[in-house]
């Protein structure tokens, strides 16, 4: 696989490998973190996760210029991943549930979730544009998109096991204080604390706690609090192994930076001939170029990251998940994040196989361009909606779940919905993402390398920013209407790329 490709490409994949695992045991739980700690709403959890995925890609625009002005790319890359540990340290810290006041610890966790966006702002950007730099020359030149599709699938190594972890941790901590998992509790738990609940979601409130504690309940107000407590200290202690994959990603970059370029550019005319020969036309031109990509990948992040807020609700809403467990013997892995390990899964299992038909048709001269593969994961990502919008058609609101307290199993809809729609929108980002990354790497003038990888993240940022929409669709309209518009959005985005697309390829020549 590493086979005419650089040799620091293996240590910078490793290393931000570790990076990933923390973020992705992050992003897999964060949402359903809120609203176990908190009771806060669908609404109201997305929109804290939406600003926080925001921050996470902003960040990483200013990460680039602090990179592109100092010249120490490899400094503050190691920077990034110290800062981002302190920041998981912070949202690790146990702290009593039900909350004591709950404005003041919702402020600290918000703080350790900056904390971890500035972190990741000066790590992630930089290193792709490290990564970048080794191509930057005619011998590794033709590999570009094909290692940086190597390089995004040991980010997804990473991500393929740190859902499992953190649902590993906190179903583990259940399990010592006697309770087993279940996903409708900590909504119905918050429900009775705050006296919203309804007559009929009581009665389901008690049978469950009779269910997961084994014995009958006499005291629905003890066994709330004490649920809530041992629930969300085992997220706490989730976001715990975010640290320590955060300490072995450090000393991996630590032990390998050595054999990583530094894409500053010399001083020496003779070292960066590129830079040199490169008119202020021909920069306005790529800048411009890389400024229409990013306005058009808006619209895919948007619908793309769902996967870690509506999708997981409609996984902890409307998804039997009965039947899909993973009996480790010491632990049983159950929950809506396992869902979370699919798309990594399926990565890891594709990323091989596109990688093979990009060089089959690159071997014959058919290969498609780097704009047109990313308007064909487009609409792919539409098509992935499009599953989930006919799946839903039968569902119920959410209100009305709420109001049942919760869908029993006979009324949800098979996992494999959830399954066929991460396997569509897989192979959707692995012609987008890692592409975009390489694409942004090719037509960046040199001296603006840094800025503009953050620039590809400010775009995913603002998509990211979007994020709230859906959970504000998911919460008061019809499920498959609120699917119907990420349809929407995919397939513009698809119809922008398609008109600009003979622009870009020849700006990219």
């Amino acid at each position: 696989m590493f086979k005419n490709h650089p040799k620091g490409l293996l240590a910078a994949a490793i290393a931000n490998m570790g990076e990933r695992f923390g973020f992705y045991t992050m992003m897999a739980i964060l949402v359903l973190f809120l609203q176990a700690k908190f009771g806060l709403s669908g609404t109201d959890a997305g929109l804290i996760y939406s600003i926080f995925y925001f921050s996470i890609y902003i960040l990483a625009f200013v990460g680039g210029i602090i990179a592109d002005r100092t010249r120490k790319y490899k400094t503050t890359i190691l920077t990034g991943l110290i800062i981002m540990a302190t920041g998981y340290l912070i949202v690790a810290f146990p702290t009593p549930t039900p909350v004591s006041n709950k404005t003041l610890f919702l402020i600290l966790s918000c703080i350790g979730l900056f904390t971890i966006a500035f972190g990741n702002g000066l790590f992630k950007g930089n290193l792709q544009a490290v990564v970048g730099q080794m191509y930057d020359n005619e011998t590794y030149g033709k590999m570009r998109d094909s290692g940086f599709s190597i390089f995004y699938m040991f980010i997804n190594l990473g991500a393929l096991f740190a859902p499992l972890m953190a649902i590993a941790m906190r179903n583990m901590w259940l399990g010592r204080f006697g309770f087993q998992y279940n996903a409708t509790l900590p909504e119905l738990c918050h429900a009775h604390i705050d006296g919203t609940i309804t007559p009929e979601a009581s009665e389901k409130l008690v049978a469950l706690a009779t269910k997961v504690s084994g014995t009958p309940v006499t005291d629905i107000t003890a066994f709330t609090n004490s649920y809530l407590d041992v629930f969300t200290r085992g997220f706490h202690y989730a976001f715990g192994i975010s640290v320590l994959a955060m300490i072995i990603s450090l000393l991996i970059f630590i032990y390998s930076k050595n054999r990583l370029p530094n894409p500053a550019p010399k001083k020496s005319k003779s070292a960066d001939p590129a830079a040199i020969q490169m008119d202020i036309k021909e920069i306005r031109q790529r800048l411009y170029a890389l400024f229409a990509v990013f306005g058009i990948v808006i619209f895919f992040w948007f619908s793309f990251h769902q996967n870690g807020l509506t999708l997981t609700y409609f996984a902890k809403d409307y998804t039997d998940l009965s039947g899909i467990r993973i009996n480790l013997g010491f632990v049983m892995i159950q929950g809506a994040e396992i869902f979370q390990s699919i798309n990594p899964f399926f990565i890891v299992l594709l990323t091989p196989i596109i990688m093979a038909i990009f060089g089959y048709l690159r071997a014959r001269g058919k290969e498609p361009s780097t704009p047109r593969k990313i308007a064909i994961g487009m609409f792919i990502a539409a098509m992935a909606y499009v599953v989930m919008a006919l799946g839903s058609l039968s569902v119920p609101l959410k209100s009305e779940v709420e109001a049942m307290g919760g869908l029993p199993d006979p009324q949800r809809v098979t996992p494999l919905l959830l399954v066929g729609t991460y396997f569509i929108l897989t192979i959707a980002e692995l012609f987008i993402s890692p592409l975009g990354i390489s694409f942004v790497s090719k037509v960046a003038p040199p001296q603006y390398q840094g800025i503009m990888q953050g620039g590809w993240l400010g775009a995913t940022a603002i998509g990211n920013q979007l994020l709230f929409i859906g959970a504000v669709l998911y919460d008061n309209v019809p499920i498959w209407l609120t699917w119907s518009v990420f349809v929407v959005a995919c397939l513009i985005s698809m119809f922008t790329m398609l008109f600009m697309v003979k622009w870009l390829e020849r700006v990219a020549k």
